[in-house]
């Protein structure tokens, strides 16, 4: 019998259970694992959480024990995270002396008052245990450790089922734990009944059903939350903008300009000319540049938008993003908001994803399995104004030249994941215009080798012992290069999402994220570290080679004139400045990128007579630097104003609504 069997029985240590429950993990309302939750009368808690999301996924038991107060004064954890890392944490408080030591961390202090030690990786059920010790705590409001302070603040209540089912949860809000209030829901008794979101939700067994409720008031709240900060953050110029004396960048020639006015009325420029052709009303709105880099709005081709991600992308000059698959819901309602100006967020252009069945599918709801069913969900995803289509990895090959048949004729792209059993030649060749991730344009010289495998894991790990094998000089190198280019193929080769798979550490921040890291919120920074997959015995010199193989490839596919558009995949806003950074890196001249960031988006979209050059007629969303980033690409970090359709925002007021501290420059 198990350890936690013999627990569930009463029988380690003789002590009798008070509750033994098990709760369901689900992934996009797709049932991928559980956790279960048994307390004894001692107050001693025992929890085993697992989930499985493409051969990823958290398995972690996890005990505590916690005082009157509800706070812990012991717990221990083991297991994995998401990406398969070892965990291993421990905490005990005695005699007023805190302790605690987990991958990253290690440190003991003196305590003064109640202070709430929060694990590096959570069970779902200990954010249950944080909101009852701040229900209990004097005006709501504790210190963590390692650091950092939470509060909790209550958000309205759900009625679920009838009858002789009926319940009611109520929604806590705890403040502290992200860049926004982390939602969970307890019932009347305190108990944790959910943890819930659009990705990832932990509920009561029995009440898979209600997660979209739940979910749906939990959007209800931070619609409110976000209207308010946007009412306070955005500038809406009563009549028309003026940005004057700038240094204009043009993507189309890549010169920069001095001496430029740029006149802005409603939602789109009206005339850009030197500074003595443009005069300034007195209801105009005027803003000095000062000399300052003025540029087109930058772009973000791969991103999944949850949470502030939208405000993220904003602070950093994202004006223009692709999303490339997210819920077919409540994803679109937020689309709404940032279209209206009631959420802060850019323009977004939406993918539909497509996968099939299989172990290692896709935690979506749109999974096909015959020609029928493609055709019929690529025909919803262009009825509900999608432009692109994405495929994963489960998508049986033979069903690719029928979803990109069906999606050009209804005037949408075909891009993605290479599905296991094709190589990416085979996948362009059945219809794709573009590739996701660069591990695709590497792997398809490992094919089929590789590619027969559905895990996501494989496909970094091989690549990362293979790349360096695989120089612009070799002949099949050079002939799919020729192939890319004459078939018009486009990459989204998010090399910062490499970089952190091959060449981060598991103990350390993310690759690119090191400075910025330091500004973020105490408990934001602990969920940094890189995603980072271990080399096999005997790759490690392999591995350190990876990713600056990859960059003499990618400079190579650029120089020989292959569609390029930088995209993430990560952390918004912020990593994709390191995105253009690892450009520059790779030897691309800075300008080049900056085009590659503002007006190819816009080509490769269809959209070039709306956006990506400050010019006369397109939408106003441009971005104010302090610095010249066709000289130094790092300079792209330092945006003292961006503007989306003629709305101004101040990337430090972002910041500092959502906890991170300014920089100190």
């Amino acid at each position: 019998m198990s350890a936690f069997l013999l627990i569930a029985a009463g029988l380690l240590g003789g002590h009798a259970l008070a509750d033994v429950r098990t709760d369901a993990v689900l992934m996009q309302g797709n049932r991928a694992g559980q956790q279960t939750v048994a307390v004894n009368d001692e107050r001693t808690v025992r929890a085993e959480y697992s989930y499985n999301d493409r051969d990823h996924g958290d398995r972690i038991t996890a005990t505590w024990t916690l005082d009157a107060a509800g706070m812990p004064v012991a717990y221990e954890s083991r297991g994995h995270d998401y990406s398969k890392a070892p965990v291993e944490e421990r905490f005990v408080l005695t005699r007023g002396k805190a302790s605690w030591k987990n991958r990253r961390e290690s440190g003991e202090r003196a305590l003064r008052g109640p202070a709430f030690y929060m694990p590096a990786n959570p069970v779902p059920e200990f954010y249950g245990v944080l909101a009852r010790a701040l229900l209990k705590a004097p005006k709501g409001r504790l210190a963590l450790l390692p650091s950092g302070s939470v509060s909790i603040e209550r958000a309205g209540g759900i009625v679920l089922g009838e009858g002789s089912s009926r319940t009611e949860w109520f929604q806590y809000r705890i403040v502290g734990l992200d860049f926004m209030p982390v939602s969970v829901w307890l019932d009347a008794k305190g108990a944790t009944r959910a943890v819930a979101s659009l990705w990832l939700s932990t509920v009561a067994a029995g009440h898979e059903t209600d997660v979209t409720q739940l979910l749906a008031k939990q959007d209800e709240t931070n619609q409110s939350w976000f209207a308010s900060l946007a009412g306070v953050l955005t500038q809406t110029p009563k009549g028309d903008l003026i940005v004057r004396n700038a240094r204009l960048f043009d993507p189309r020639d890549l010169s920069v300009t001095p001496g430029m006015t740029v006149r802005v009325r409603g939602e789109r420029v009206i005339r850009v000319a030197q500074d003595t052709q443009i005069v300034s009303e007195p209801e105009a709105t005027v803003i000095d540049a000062n000399g300052r880099f003025l540029m087109p709005g930058l772009w973000d081709c791969h991103a999944h938008f949850d949470g502030v991600d939208g405000m993220l992308n904003i602070a950093n000059g994202v004006t223009s993003a692709r999303d490339l698959g997210n819920d077919t819901d409540l994803f679109l309602k937020r689309v709404r908001r940032f279209e209206a100006g009631t959420e802060i967020g850019p323009r977004v252009f939406r993918a539909g994803i497509i996968d099939g069945k299989g172990p290692n599918a896709g935690p979506f709801k749109t999974l096909v399995e015959s020609a029928e069913e493609a055709i019929r969900l690529v025909d919803w995803y262009a009825d509900h104004g999608y432009v692109q289509i994405k495929t994963y990895m489960s998508l049986k090959p033979e069903l690719v030249p029928i979803i990109a048949d069906r999606a050009h004729a209804r005037g949408l792209r075909l891009s993605g994941h290479v599905p296991a059993f094709m190589s990416a030649h085979q996948f362009i060749e059945a219809g794709a215009d573009e590739l996701q991730h660069f591990n695709y344009v590497e792997l398809n010289f490992l094919y089929p080798r590789v590619q027969e495998t559905t895990k996501m894991s494989q496909r970094f790990i091989e690549v990362g012992v293979h790349a360096r094998e695989f120089t612009p000089d070799k002949t099949e190198v050079r002939d799919f290069i020729d192939f890319l280019k004459r078939h018009r193929t486009v990459l989204d080769p998010t090399m910062g999402l490499l970089e952190a798979r091959l060449a981060g550490s598991l103990s350390d921040i993310t690759p690119g994220l090191e400075q910025v890291a330091r500004r973020f919120p105490a408990q934001v920074r602990r969920n940094l570290a890189a995603p980072a997959y271990a080399p096999p015995a005997g790759a490690e010199g392999a591995y350190r080679e990876a990713v600056p193989s990859m960059l003499k490839l990618l400079k190579a596919l650029h120089d020989a004139g292959v569609t390029i558009v930088p995209g993430t995949d990560a952390l918004a806003g912020y990593q994709l400045h390191h995105e253009l950074e690892l450009y520059a890196r790779a030897g691309i001249a800075p300008a080049d990128v900056l085009r590659l960031a503002t007006l190819t988006p816009a080509e490769v979209m269809g959209i070039s007579g709306d956006q990506g050059v400050v010019a006369a007629g397109k939408y106003a969303d441009m971005l104010l630097i302090d610095g010249d980033p066709t000289r130094d690409m790092e300079d792209i970090r330092r945006i003292k104003a961006v503007i989306k359709g003629g709305r101004i925002y101040d990337p430090a007021d972002i910041e500092r609504a959502l906890g991170i501290e300014p920089r100190g420059d």
